[in-house]
């Protein structure tokens, strides 16, 4: 069997990850964000292939598959190609290897030192990195290729894009050679403990931290309680801790002793909670709300994290707001709502900030759901310093709700998660994010806007999108709400 780089890299997380990408890949499931992180990671990949071929370079395209990958890039290492290949891909002692940058260097063209660059979508190098590049090394070298130097090259979020298409410096390389050859020793047991996950039976590996570090793993629910009311992971924290409680035979929360919980008092709470199977509501949480003065304002933001900056003066992953959603409520329970969003493509901050600005005006408590809100004004006040006072302003009006319900407000159906989507269900069943088309939680947020913003979208799809992000972005801040309405009472 041949093993490509990422699935020895599985081994060495999880054997029983290998496991069932070899044997069930029908299992494996593909959240939003980890679909996003492919996307992002394609997209650098790209821009890479413009930094290091600057109008020249050969890529071997995956499409035709894998055979004939394997054979185009061994013509062009025999016809002796003196420019970067992109995607070369080599296969070696049964592991196959896709490059991300194969630059021939050294003065003989028919026999180079060649200088093999791993791209990465992350702002520093990583442990998982350092082995994924041993193991190209590995089988590059196998192959009898003389490799002069290997480095990673990252992004760097210092670099501010001058616009023009211009991503000269988005990447920052750190040579790994000496490293690497530290440890071609070791890429050869690697090897053989991914073939044995691959070919053998089902691995016994109780799970623990390394089904979520340095990666989620996409086989979680296989070998994690899911058939159950409340699966033992809802009791939250220390993914180390709820593994040895699964090793140990527990399925159900309502299972696990409360002397096996160590004092925790989170965890004490939520397994108080689910085996009396009644949801607890504090007075604390009545108190809290009929504090708050009139108008009442729920705040809520969607933003982007672009790998790639899209506008001149901006950073890579600097969070940028997009749009926002704010329902009003007076002292006679009356509602109104306002939103900003604009899909012109051109940079949306500005705009929003005087908006933003212009609704919440002087007084009254802004309610937020968690403190992103305010990391994302402070955000805008430091990118328009000519606005920061008006913005500093909303900052001290900022009232989260998150740590209010946490400290007063637990349902056994929440499994161990204080979050908006979490605590919704169980107070306000009416409200339905699944009902929602297309866009349901953040991350598909943030890939509609990119989309709507796109030259190469239509106008009607635009349209499409731009109700749909209205549509989920207003129904945030009902849910706020609610909420407060909830813990008062009402």
């Amino acid at each position: 069997m041949q093993l490509s780089k990422s699935r020895i890299m599985s081994a060495l997380q999880c054997r029983k990850r290998l496991y069932f990408e070899v044997h069930h890949p029908e299992l494996r499931e593909i959240s939003a964000a980890t679909q996003a992180a492919f996307d992002t990671g394609r997209r650098v990949g790209d821009v890479a292939q413009q930094i290091y071929g600057q109008g020249r370079g050969i890529l071997i395209e995956y499409g035709p598959g894998l055979a004939k990958a394997l054979r185009d890039t061994e013509s062009l290492m025999n016809a002796g190609v003196d420019e970067p290949i992109f995607e070369a891909t080599f296969s070696h002692g049964g592991v196959l290897v896709r490059l991300d940058v194969l630059i021939p260097e050294g003065p003989n063209p028919q026999s180079p030192a060649w200088r093999i660059v791993e791209v990465k979508a992350s702002t520093k190098v990583k442990d998982e990195h350092v082995a994924d590049c041993a193991i190209q090394a590995w089988v590059f070298q196998g192959l009898g290729y003389d490799l002069g130097e290997i480095a990673l090259a990252h992004v760097d979020k210092s670099y501010e894009y001058p616009g023009g298409e211009d991503f000269g410096g988005l990447l920052v390389e750190e040579d790994l050679t000496a490293e690497i050859a530290d440890l071609q020793d070791s890429v050869p047991a690697w090897i053989e403990l991914a073939k044995e996950a691959a070919i053998g039976e089902l691995p016994e590996v109780h799970v623990g931290q390394h089904c979520t570090t340095p990666y989620h793993c996409p086989f979680f629910a296989q070998c994690w309680p899911t058939e159950t009311s409340y699966p033992v992971q809802g009791l939250g924290g220390s993914k180390e801790k709820l593994g040895q409680l699964v090793t140990a035979g527990y399925k159900d929360i309502r299972d696990v002793p409360a002397t096996a919980l160590d004092g925790d008092e989170t965890r004490s709470r939520i397994h108080r909670v689910t085996v009396a199977g009644v949801a607890e509501l504090l007075e604390g949480a009545r108190t809290f709300v009929q504090e708050l003065p009139f108008p009442r304002y729920y705040l809520d933001f969607e933003t982007i994290m672009p790998a790639i900056p899209i506008w001149p003066g901006t950073h890579p992953y600097e969070t940028h707001a997009f749009q926002w959603s704010c329902h009003i409520e007076d002292s006679d329970g009356s509602l109104s709502h306002e939103e900003f969003l604009n899909l012109s493509g051109d940079p949306p901050m500005q705009p929003l900030a005087e908006s933003l600005i212009e609704v919440l005006g002087s007084a009254g408590p802004i309610l937020m759901y968690t403190d992103y809100e305010a990391r994302v004004i402070r955000s805008l006040a430091e990118r328009l310093p000519e606005l920061a006072p008006e913005l500093e302003a909303i900052l001290d009006r900022l009232v989260d709700l998150h740590p209010v319900v946490k400290a007063n407000y637990y349902h056994p159906n929440m499994l161990g998660s204080w979050s908006l989507k979490a605590v919704l269900p169980t107070i306000a069943p009416d409200i339905d994010y699944s009902s929602l088309e297309e866009i349901q939680e953040g991350t598909a947020a943030s890939n509609a806007y990119l989309e709507a913003i796109s030259p190469e979208t239509s106008a009607e799809r635009q349209e499409q999108l731009r109700v749909r992000l209205l549509e989920y972005c207003r129904l945030d801040t009902e849910a706020m709400v609610r909420v407060v309405r909830f813990l008062e009472g009402r």
